[in-house]
């Protein structure tokens, strides 16, 4: 099992910042990533879709013979219901919000920004588990449900991507914040353009390398650490795309091959 793959999902190229941050930290683990983008984004599905998309990714991931399972994806993570659970056969399945509550709960609990998906926002996630640690917690939420699909067509880094992101930001619910939390797994793929119009003023919390570090001491604790030295990733995709291809291999820094996978019929 130490030498099997880490299952990683989302709903397209966000969790690939997971997956990167994951490859930094642990440069001895092997990836099974699957993208589904035959259905993104998530952000805009019902729980229900969402919750039978996540299971048949897991289904398929188990097959694969993961030894862990991340749920790279926000949306997933708060829609997903507990018993999912039980589809994984007795394998760990972590999702990318509770080791950034835990991170950031240790220094703050007030006055944090949360930005994410529709789904995720309208579900009051981190607003619940903030509360579990400080029943006076102060989270100021806000749905951006743009940014997800303006980073999915590559733009970042430009006027139209910079035009949205302060719309968003410039909304008066994100006033006074002193931490802001990305609470989708696209967006440290514009967390500079994001401190950029903060001048440093908030602290832009950096989820992937906090998941990425969660993993590493968890897969520690459960002796399951890689001692592999091949490199042997796989990345899948439930519609394939060149621009998807191409914005994973700029992204990544590598050169990746994506394969086609119906799991849903």
């Amino acid at each position: 099992m130490k030498n099997s793959h880490i299952g990683i999902f989302d709903s397209g190229i966000g969790g690939l910042t997971v997956a990167k941050a994951l490859m930094n930290v642990l440069p001895k683990e092997n990836i099974v990533y699957f993208g589904d983008t035959k259905h993104l984004p998530y952000g805009e599905k019902s729980i229900k879709s969402i919750q039978e998309f996540s299971t048949k990714i897991i289904n398929f991931l188990v097959s694969k013979k993961c030894k862990i399972i991340i749920i790279a994806c926000n949306s997933a993570s708060s829609a997903v219901a507990q018993s999912i659970a039980k589809v994984a056969y007795n394998i760990p399945i972590l999702n990318v919000i509770d080791p950034v509550i835990k991170e950031v709960g240790k220094v703050c609990s007030n006055n944090i920004g949360v930005i994410g998906t529709k789904a995720t926002i309208s579900s009051n996630i981190y607003e619940k588990k903030f509360k579990l640690l400080d029943n006076n917690a102060n989270i100021r939420s806000l749905a951006t449900p743009l940014l997800a699909p303006m980073i999915e067509e590559g733009f970042i880094n430009e006027k139209i991507s910079s035009t949205i992101i302060t719309n968003y930001l410039s909304d008066k619910r994100l006033a006074n914040i002193s931490h802001l939390i990305l609470a989708c797994t696209h967006y440290p793929l514009i967390q500079q353009e994001i401190s950029d119009y903060y001048k440093n003023k908030v602290t832009v919390i950096d989820s992937a390398t906090i998941v990425a570090k969660y993993i590493a001491l968890k897969l520690k604790k459960l002796d399951l650490l890689s001692v592999s030295t091949t490199k042997n990733h796989h990345f899948y995709v439930s519609n394939y795309t060149d621009s998807f291809e191409k914005s994973a291999n700029f992204f990544l820094k590598k050169s990746i091959k994506l394969k086609e996978i119906d799991i849903f019929s």
